[in-house]
């Protein structure tokens, strides 16, 4: 049987596929299933365009930290449990979203939803398990690419959802209905997939709590790369201090900094501590990968992903407020966008198997640059449509290089293939956190010119220092035997 026939199969590592993809699909429908009710919502809770935007940003902060915490758990206790975990309890926490009162507690419920995006990790370790480096592309496109349309469905269901239920709770029942989805199908995940083919292997790290890296120079980009994962938690706080919305007190702001602050020297001391090997004895080389090239992608991710966290976010308010367009509407078009990741994000996966990654890498950032300089001079005399299909071209190149960036991720070593991803998938957030924060100080225009800036600066180091995979890596099994894995 073809590949694309066997794509259409239900069994084997096909099963597994679908089975991933949906739970992704679940969980990113209930972390955005607020996007396309920010209209009902503003109006609802009487919020401010600062309230709105601090909401937003609320959204992907608490997923910055625990992608990099699923990431180390899913290396050691398996993507079944964490992904169904992960599920249920999200399902729980939009329930409290969808019953709050006040917008106090609407915010607090959408920081504590933002860790359902962390579901993303646990996918990628579980498609890495059951699909070979061959395949690897196409596999992770198709499990990210159909598994981000999940936002594409809340934004084009949930509005007309709500307006079925209709009366002032409308949007709180279309958001349990998401909620009841999360939680059923928590329940059934668990019985439905195992973590590896019957037979395999699956492989662990020796130490948990950090990620385990093979030169001191390594060690020193380690540290030096998990500093902006901190920093885009000290930037929400300042949002939320008195040199932002004055949400926050002066003492409490630098009581919050000095906590985020402890994480970080705690996460860097855990760091040295799990990787303490290297100062006493050389690396052997068949074990050494390059830190390099995980920065390389973090950056990357950065701007695809936190691009498309942004653009999900803003595009139907902003349809809203440059065209005057109807709260349905707006969601409807805005949906558009994340519709391209059904064949842009696999598109980039396959491109990538057989082009080469850093090939992928370069064609599709050159085209992220482009597109979002032209997006930067649309203003309300374009016409909608262009201004529609100019934006699906922006996701075709960015939602594709997210599936040419996770490609390349479980190339760099199998056993730490979730803490690569989590590192990775912080960094998109950390992207989309960032981006959000300059639309709230500047125009839409602007906002686009700035991610086609930092692209740009992306695109050079793509060129100057990413490096293609190849041939195997070595993985050491529980009895002490060492066994090679392809990685070309």
């Amino acid at each position: 049987m073809s590949e694309k026939l066997q794509l259409l199969s239900f069994s084997g590592k096909y099963r597994i596929l679908h089975n991933t993809w949906l739970a992704f699909f679940i969980s990113f429908m209930v972390w955005f299933n607020h996007a396309p009710l920010m209209v009902i919502l503003r109006d609802v809770f009487s919020m401010s365009d600062q309230e709105v935007s601090v909401l937003l940003l609320l959204n992907v902060a608490l997923t910055i930290p625990a992608r990099i915490i699923v990431g180390m758990l899913v290396d050691t206790y398996g993507p079944r449990r964490l992904f169904s975990c992960i599920l249920v309890m999200s399902g729980i926490l939009c329930c409290f979203f969808a019953l709050a009162q006040t917008f106090q507690q609407l915010a607090l419920a959408r920081f504590l939803l933002g860790f359902v995006g962390a579901g993303f990790v646990v996918g990628i370790r579980m498609i890495g398990e059951w699909f070979p480096a061959k395949q690897a592309g196409a596999a992770q496109g198709i499990y990210g690419g159909w598994g981000n349309f999940g936002s594409a469905a809340s934004a084009m269901v949930l509005p007309a959802l709500a307006l079925w239920f209709g009366g002032e709770n409308g949007w709180r029942y279309a958001v349990l209905c998401t909620a009841a989805i999360a939680i059923i199908y928590g329940v059934y995940y668990f019985f439905a997939v195992s973590d590896t083919p019957k037979g395999s292997t699956y492989f662990k790290p020796k130490k948990m709590g950090a990620m385990e890296v093979t030169s001191k120079g390594d060690l020193v980009l380690y540290l030096l790369m998990s500093v902006p994962i901190y920093g885009a938690l000290g930037l929400l706080i300042w949002k939320l201090s008195p040199a932002g919305m004055g949400w926050l007190g002066p003492w409490l702001s630098i009581l919050l900094y000095a906590v985020v602050a402890g994480i970080y020297l705690a996460q860097a001391y855990q760091i040295v501590k799990v990787n303490k090997g290297i100062f006493e004895k050389q690396t052997p080389e068949m074990f050494r990968y390059s830190f390099k090239q995980v920065a390389i992608l973090d950056l990357a991710y950065m701007v695809t992903f936190g691009s498309e966290l942004a653009l999900v976010s803003m595009l139907p308010l902003f349809y809203v407020d440059t065209f005057s367009l109807s709260p349905v509407m707006a969601g409807v078009l805005a949906g558009a966008y994340p519709v391209m990741n059904l064949i842009a994000r696999p598109g980039g996966g396959v491109m990538s198997d057989k082009v080469g990654r850093k090939r992928s890498l370069v064609i599709l950032f050159s085209g992220i640059v482009a597109s979002f300089i032209v997006l930067g001079q649309v203003d309300k005399d374009w016409a909608v449509p262009l201004v529609v299909v100019l934006t699906l071209v922006c996701g075709l190149f960015a939602k594709g290089g997210s599936g040419a960036v996770f490609a390349m991720v479980p190339l760099i070593s199998r056993r730490m293939t979730g803490q690569v991803a989590g590192m990775a998938g912080a960094y998109g957030n950390v992207g989309g956190l960032v981006f959000l924060t300059v639309l709230s100080f500047v125009s839409p225009q602007l906002f686009f010119l700035v991610i086609a800036g930092i692209a740009g600066l992306v695109l050079a180091c793509l060129l100057i220092f990413l490096e293609e995979p190849s041939g195997q890596t070595a993985e050491i099994l529980e009895d002490g035997t060492v066994q090679m894995i392809d990685v070309a």
